[in-house]
């Protein structure tokens, strides 16, 4: 207690050198807290509009498939998986697509293109297709040959709501080319190049009928209950449903892409947070070297008359937790209040693009127990660790010494 009433004494010695250090430490980790706030905001912002989307929590396809496309490459035991997802508890929703390469054929030109074949009533709980329908309506069962395209592709083969496509695919097995016609019934836009451009929605029942597959199909599209359980590779249902042939994959493994940006974001977070640590820490120790020299005297009288190296270093260490006290208490009332703030208005970055994803809505900092607890427990590392060359100084000092450098 003693050395804590006279680090404290110390630091109120001088407040014009003692305010920078504190504030320092304040506003390095009011920034890390902030930071790292922002970077979970936009992780889970990048997560939702994955899942979301379109793809959903997680897939099940035949193994293979992804890597091919090849319409053959079925669903292995399609009705028992089904079964299974039907007495699944953790799982939410599910929808069943089929998924190909084929080509659109309107009146003025020609583009290949995937084609998905689905259900537009379990659609619907799955992604977000009928919100993002900007001209025209959302696929309908009574309209077996209507057909959905974006914007961009829309452009590109010249056709309007209404206008004639032809599809051409491939059958399976055979690989005889099937085709139909079919009316553009709706024009989306998802924001993202590759969805405008590259992809198409028909009915489910004409996809398996032009693909010759009979009631079967090539991926279901599921959530959980759980948003956490999407995340969780221990979960036994990845495993009960990769087997017979079939791989039961995350939204991580399928777009591995979005999962090195999410590991990027958070190392160039750890990157950044060091550099703060370490600027705070040269602060505090330019700091406490400058009071050591303004009273070197004083340390000279204590250790003549008999005060022990290590009083002399535990004094520079209880100011520099003084200092790092003061600071923290700063630095959390400073970050949380930002981010608060930041958190409610949110920080928009609607349509700009990252590893393939649109934000499609604003992006809110998210505070957590590690920020308020965790950081500034760094940050107290830090500060008593930029401390301990001081301390050993002014340990180190001989009276002579102390009133030779003070004349």
């Amino acid at each position: 207690m003693l050395l804590i009433k006279l680090g404290w004494r110390n630091i109120l010695r001088n407040k014009k050198r003692m305010l920078p250090a504190v504030l320092a430490i304040a506003v390095g980790l009011a920034a890390f807290i902030a930071m790292d706030a922002l970077v979970v905001g936009m992780k889970e912002n990048m997560i939702v509009n994955a899942t979301n989307t379109f793809l959903g929590h997680g897939q099940i396809h035949a193994k293979g498939f992804k890597q091919t496309f090849e319409a053959d490459n079925i669903i292995k035991d399609f009705k028992k998986t089904v079964s299974g997802l039907n007495s699944e508890e953790n799982i939410k929703a599910y929808t069943i697509r089929t998924e190909t390469v084929g080509m659109l054929s309107s009146a003025l030109n020609v583009e290949t293109v995937i084609i998905f074949g689905i259900n537009p009533e379990t659609e619907k709980n799955i992604s977000q297709i009928e919100t993002v329908i900007t001209k025209g309506k959302f696929l309908e069962k009574s309209n077996q040959n209507g057909l959905l395209i974006g914007e961009e592709l829309s452009r590109l083969l010249e056709a309007n709501i209404g206008d004639r496509i032809v599809i051409t695919v491939a059958q399976a097995k055979t690989g005889e080319l099937s085709q139909e016609l079919f009316r553009v019934s709706g024009i989306f836009k998802f924001s993202t190049k590759e969805m405008d451009a590259k992809i198409a929605f028909i009915n489910l029942d004409t996809s398996r009928k032009l693909l010759g597959i009979g009631d079967n199909a090539h991926e279901v599209a599921f959530k959980f209950n759980k948003i956490s359980d999407m995340d969780d590779p221990l979960l036994n249902f990845w495993s009960r449903y990769s087997d017979s042939g079939n791989e039961a994959l995350p939204w991580s493994e399928l777009l591995p892409g979005i999962k090195a940006a999410i590991a990027m974001s958070s190392f160039t977070t750890l990157i950044m947070g060091g550099l703060l640590f370490a600027i705070v820490a040269l602060v505090v120790m330019n700091t406490l070297f400058m009071s050591l020299f303004e009273r070197m005297q004083e340390f000279g009288i204590l250790r003549a008359i008999g005060t022990r190296p290590f009083r002399m270093a535990a004094m520079i260490l209880s100011e520099a937790g003084v200092l790092c006290l003061l600071g923290i208490a700063a630095g959390i009332v400073l970050g949380v209040s930002l981010t608060g703030i930041v958190s409610v208005t949110g920080i928009d970055y609607t349509g700009m693009e990252m590893g393939s994803i649109t934000f499609r809505e604003p992006i809110r900092p998210v505070l957590s127990l590690k920020q308020v607890v965790l950081f500034p427990v760094c940050v107290a590392f830090f500060t008593l660790l930029a401390a301990v060359f001081p301390a050993i100084s002014a340990a180190r000092l001989t009276p002579a010494e102390a009133m030779k450098k003070r004349d």
